[in-house]
This record gives structure tokens, sequence and C-alpha cells, in this order.
């Protein structure tokens, strides 16, 4: 019978499984932040906030309705990436052909790919001069802690961009609407109130799902 002492945890690679699980809880406590801001999720998530806002309708569509809708298409959007980073990295650790540390490596990169696609040279020019960072000879070899904040606050300027111009033709229907009401003297009705309807009718009859989650998709090739 074996000593329990010679009983081996056998891990990922070279690590040990208690370790594993440490580093396990350590990866799902930062995994909410790493799909807000390392993903399509804020683009996505910014324009429905300012879609709703938009056509007027409250809490219509629900907040846990329009975050499921934006994490199902962050992972279709994300997933070209995440196959690649699940071949040069997380298959391999998992058989044991590399270390944890080494998988890390070789899966940034195709991560840091995409998101220097969606960053401004501005962005990325902010941090490296906060950072006193030296200007690599290319742009795959920025650190993440410096392409990581510029392709958050590039996000958020293109989410807002894209916000404005939903914003535009309902805000011609609130302008209409309440022209309307004051040259008839009606001034106690609530203007909302009246172009809520044409706004939702607008909506559906352009296809407006449609049209909106296709622009955002195909903002991000």
């Amino acid at each position: 019978m074996p000593n329990a002492l010679d009983i081996k945890v056998d891990g990922i690679g070279a690590v040990s499984a208690p370790l594993q699980i440490v580093l396990l809880l350590t990866l799902i406590s930062f995994l909410p932040a790493i799909i807000v801001t390392m993903t399509s999720f804020t683009r996505i998530a910014i324009v429905f906030h300012f879609l709703r806002q938009a056509l007027g309708t409250q809490e219509m569509p629900s907040n846990q309705i329009l975050i499921g809708l934006a994490l199902f298409l962050t992972m279709f959007i994300m997933a070209p990436v995440g196959a690649q980073i699940n071949d040069a990295a997380v298959a391999p650790a998992v058989a044991g052909r590399m270390s944890v540390t080494e998988a890390i490596a070789r899966g940034t990169p195709p991560l840091r790919t995409f998101m220097l696609k969606q960053t401004r040279d501005t962005d990325l020019a902010l941090f490296m001069d906060l950072g006193k960072v030296a200007k690599p000879s290319q742009r795959n070899e920025l650190p993440m802690t410096v392409v990581i904040p510029a392709y958050v606050i590039s996000e958020l300027k293109t989410g807002f961009q894209m916000g404005f111009f939903l914003f535009v033709p309902f805000l011609l229907i609130d302008l209409v609407v309440s022209t309307t009401l004051l040259s008839m003297g009606m001034l106690q009705l609530p203007p909302a109130m009246i172009s809520l309807p044409f706004k939702i009718l607008l909506f559906v009859m352009i296809d407006g799902w449609n049209l909106v989650v296709g622009s955002i998709v195909r903002s991000f090739a």
C-alpha cells in the first residue's frame, strides 16, 4: 500500500492541483473585469444603453435582456480570438506541453492584436506618455499595461459616437411632435407620450434590432 506522502497530485504542466485552484479562483475574481474591458462588451453595452434612451422606453428591454444579449454577442465576436488562444496556449497547457507562464505569454498576442485593431493611435500615445514607455518598432510590442486602458477609452469614444447617430432620427421625431403639439396649443400633454409610439413604430418598420446588431458586429471587422 503506497504511503500517503508518496501520492502525487497532478496538475496542468508542472503546476500542482492546489496551486491550480488558487490560480483559478484568482482568475475568476478578475473575469468580470476582463470581459468588460478587454472584449467587445464595452461598446455593445454602451450602444444598447443609448438605444434604449433614444427610444424612451425606460426599462424595456430590461437590463437583464440587454446584458444577456451583449454577452452572447461578445462571445460571437470574440470566438475567433478565443479559438486562437485555445490553440496557442490553453490546449498545450492542459496537455502538459508548456508551463502556465509560457501559456499566458503565448495566449496574449491574439488578444493584443484584437485590441490594437480597435484602438486609436492617439489613445496609445497618451498612455505611452503617461507611463514613460518608449515607442517600440511595432505596435504588437506594446505592453498590455498600455494597450488595455487605451483600448477601453477608444471603445468608450466609439460607443458614444454610435450612440449619437442612434439618437438623431428619434430626436427628429421628438422635435416634430413637440412642434405639432405647441402649434395646436396642447401644452399640458407630454410630448414623450405621443412620440413614443411613433418611435417604436419606426424602429420596428426598419427592423431596428437587425440593423443595430449588424452594425455593431461589422464595426469590429
